[in-house]
């Protein structure tokens, strides 16, 4: 069994657990392996900004790294991640517009590693511009500045 299928019985045996009647899809993208979860019950995950959906991912994450090695694996559910995804990439190129023709950096944040990710890739389509993580520890912010 490979580790998609192993993490995908994973979180539908973690989901069954919790009441929640869910199923999981997995997708494969250029960004890695998406598993969206459908369903019954799953703004149970979502409440309180997906505080329970993060805690799943956290949890894949810790219980899987060694089997995934460098694969990217995004746990989601009713598509959550992915429409806050794409709230933030056009954040990210409001932002680094802003910056290039303000000549004033703009900050976006505080992010976690994923978010910074999807923040550093949406800026590096504007050109002239930069972005920077600034902070200590997993929460950073990251800066955008018009390149000199």
């Amino acid at each position: 069994m490979d580790a998609e299928q192993q993490v995908t019985d994973f979180i539908t045996q973690v989901a069954r657990q919790m009441g929640l009647n869910l199923v999981a899809k997995v997708e494969t993208t250029e960004d890695g392996t998406r598993i969206n979860l459908e369903g019954e019950g799953g703004e149970t995950l979502l409440a309180r900004r997906g505080e329970g959906l993060q805690a799943l991912q956290h949890i894949v994450d810790s219980a899987f790294r060694k089997q995934l090695g460098d694969r990217r694996l995004l746990v989601d559910c009713m598509d959550f991640r992915r429409g806050k995804d794409n709230e933030l990439k056009q954040m990210a190129k409001f932002l680094a517009e802003k910056a290039k023709t303000s000549g004033i950096d703009q900050s976006i944040g505080p992010l976690n590693a994923y978010e910074r990710r999807l923040v550093h890739l949406a800026v590096a389509e504007v050109p002239g511009v930069t972005s920077e993580s600034i902070g200590d520890a997993a929460v950073k912010t990251v800066t955008i500045a018009a390149t000199k």
